[in-house]
């Protein structure tokens, strides 16, 4: 099939208990969504499923895109590849070293043990070769040093994968190559990850601890792509498969091969491209997004119109130099399980999946989730889950809550319920605040953005306690992740570290440096097949005053001068940080973020009702507003136009997800069909 005839996009986004699955034809403008079951065994049946459930024409498809959680679980159940490393003869230890600090919420433990290394000291081997801190070659490599590091890793210690990190690498990384090729040549299947081609910054610690995150997942990774793209190819799929980022935006599967550590955490990426969409639409620039799904629950931070980007984020204490969205992930999800310390109630971070599931999903499970507290409080309708589709075992769920933590507590199972959702609440708040009040945001000035399949059920809680003004509710909000993928670019980044003081910077040399980035980003999107009419590349320069550690990130697109560039700076630390100072201005890194355009989606305003709009029923639930049972009206989402006034307490449904809110709040649907959650202003 020729790819004028294509024109469909399909995304695919993996969690822990389901995967979702959307369809756009770019010719007619129809989406279509369905959910199926994860299959934790082999992910890739699950999302074989779930397209074949949405009724995807993969022979008529023009792009699939894919955000999976897999690199991720892969690190945080420490069940990554057997992993080596080889180093500069003399720093064998960086990485188990690290800082020599401790985790904020450790400070004061004198019980503190440090996580275990991911690679354990045997393996980590150094071979003689140096480059000073310009690149030039001190010692030239041993390269049969190399060799014979790489055969006693892979004949003595077994692994499956080899990180290499040499000092210095990012002003200069033919060591690292050549060590690399030596690798590959005399051993074929082990995975190799090159610190140099993952990040071009400085600091051997993290750069180090970067190449050993991917070296973790990368066969995993590249084990999945290849068994779901072959599956893909042998139903008829020929076009170009892409992955999402970490960072945003999409890559294409083979070029996620060479660095999966960039897809680490691309499901959670695709919410908040689709969250940056909605807002640009709605003139909302500043949101708080709020992904609540079946596992684990994901807020983060859209400003001025764009997700904030992390450059050097942590995942389990493990410190990763790659550009990543600044998302705080909790296990509150629909699958947390609740449980007792001593006399305390906890939920999660466990979580029962999709295997076996909330009590409620008749599947085995025996240890009370959100989702059970939530049915038990009315929230939802155990005759139509999943849009009837699901059976559920109600009372079961509701008799595992009266024996696991009523009975325990001495009190009811509508308190205990209640008592879950509190919980999880406090939980979920404290992260946001982590993101907002601690970086001098202040909630209230930002709206809200609900989704996941938890996610509008819950957030009007959060948006209640925080005082947020309002909760968005999108169209599709339980497959909105995989609705980002859709709206996503693909984009590449490429960082170079230049440190010195902007006195002793010339512009050209500046100008010089950002071409060749920009050289280098433009060749490897028209190696994607992206022509310069859909390339698009922004600069950025991380500065800081001269001795501050952290550095503040400055537009440098359209500079005429070094002064303006001060000026940006300055301006941007006072927004950031309250104040300037008359210290020296300092250079750091040099950033481009390469970017082809997409066809995207487009959000078409709706026809208004013709007639009153009617309630399609009601049923009695737990109200936290009165603090008590209420009789909330019942509303179908498809039964919902613009203009649409609705009044709580109320529930409305759709196939996949149930918002709820509460007496004191009150919604209303846009021109878009998104609802609208508002909260009464405290007298």
């Amino acid at each position: 099939m020729t790819r004028d005839t294509n024109t469909q996009r399909v995304a695919v986004d993996i969690g822990g208990t389901f995967v979702d699955a959307i369809t756009f034809d770019r010719e007619t403008g129809a989406v279509e969504l369905e959910k199926a079951a994860t299959t934790p065994s082999q992910p890739s049946n699950g999302v074989l499923d779930s397209v074949d459930k949405v009724g995807a024409d993969l022979p008529a498809t023009e792009a699939f895109v894919h955000g999976t959680t897999l690199g991720l679980n892969a690190v945080l159940e420490r069940d990554g590849a057997r992993t080596g490393v080889i180093t500069n003869e003399g720093f064998t230890d960086v990485h188990e070293i690290g800082r020599t600090n401790l985790e904020r919420d450790a400070m004061y433990d004198i019980n503190y043990q440090k996580p275990e290394s991911m690679v354990p000291r045997r393996r980590r081997l150094g071979v003689p070769g140096r480059l000073d801190a310009d690149g030039a070659v001190v010692e030239e490599l041993d390269e049969d040093a190399v060799r014979d590091a790489a055969a006693e890793l892979v004949e003595e210690h077994d692994v499956d994968a080899i990180a290499i990190c040499f000092l210095h690498s990012y002003q200069n990384g033919q060591h690292e190559r050549a060590a690399a090729d030596i690798v590959r040549d005399a051993h074929p299947d082990v995975s190799v990850s090159v610190s140099s081609d993952i990040t071009g910054e400085y600091r051997e610690y993290e750069r180090t601890s970067t190449a050993v995150l991917d070296s973790y997942i990368k066969p995993i990774f590249e084990n999945y792509v290849d068994t779901l793209g072959g599956a893909l190819a042998d139903a008829g799929f020929e076009e170009s498969f892409f992955i999402t980022r970490s960072g945003g935006g999409t890559l294409t599967a083979e070029s996620a091969k060479t660095a999966p550590v960039h897809t680490i955490l691309s499901g959670p990426a695709g919410g908040l491209i689709g969250a940056s969409q909605v807002g640009s639409i709605t003139n909302r620039d500043n949101l708080i997004t709020v992904d609540m799904g079946g596992t684990s629950l994901d807020a983060a931070v859209v400003e001025d119109g764009s997700p904030v980007v992390k450059y050097d984020s942590t995942l389990e204490h493990q410190p990763m130099l790659i550009p990543v969205y600044d998302i705080r992930t909790i296990g509150a999800g629909g699958g947390s399980i609740a449980w007792l310390d001593g006399d305390l109630l906890k939920v999660g971070p466990e979580s029962a999946g999709a295997d076996p599931g909330p009590i409620c999903y008749d599947n085995g499970g025996t240890d009370p989730t959100v989702t059970d507290a939530a049915l038990a409080l009315g929230f939802l309708d155990p005759g139509d889950f999943l849009g009837g589709e699901m059976d559920t075992a109600a009372e079961a769920a509701i008799d595992g809550i009266q024996e696991t933590l009523a009975d325990p507590l001495d009190t009811t199972v509508e308190d205990a319920s209640r008592g879950v959702f509190d919980v999880a609440l406090a939980t979920t708040v404290g992260a946001i605040r982590e993101i907002t009040v601690e970086k001098g945001l202040d909630p209230r000035d930002f709206s809200m953005m609900a989704y996941g399949g938890a996610g509008p059920m819950f957030v009007p809680l959060v948006a209640r306690e925080l005082g947020v003004k309002e909760v968005v509710v999108p169209q599709a909000p339980s497959v909105f992740s995989a609705w980002g993928m859709l709206m996503a670019d693909v984009v590449y980044d490429f960082s170079q570290t230049q440190i010195a003081v902007l006195d002793d910077v010339y512009l050209d040399t500046l100008e010089a440096a950002f071409d060749d980035l920009e050289a280098e980003g433009s060749e490897t999107l028209s190696e994607e097949g992206i022509g310069e009419a859909r390339q698009r590349l922004e600069r950025t320069i991380e500065m800081r005053y001269l001795g501050q550690e952290h550095t503040v990130e400055v537009d440098a697109d359209g500079v005429a001068d070094l002064d303006e560039l001060a000026d940006r700076f300055e301006a941007q630390h006072e927004t950031r940080y309250g104040h300037t100072m008359n210290d020296p201005v300092q250079v750091v890194h040099l950033r481009v973020r390469a970017i082809g355009e997409n066809d995207k989606p487009t959000l078409d305003p709706q026809p208004p009702r013709d007639g009153a709009l009617e309630a399609a029923g009601s049923r009695d639930a737990y109200c936290f507003a009165a603090g008590e049972f209420r009789d909330f009206d019942v509303y179908e989402r498809g039964d919902l136009t613009p203009g649409d006034e609705l009044d709580g307490p109320a529930v409305v449904t759709e196939p996949t997800t149930s918002l709820v809110f509460h007496s004191d709040q009150s919604a209303t649907v846009d021109d878009y069909g998104h609802i609208v959650v508002t909260t009464e202003d405290e007298q």
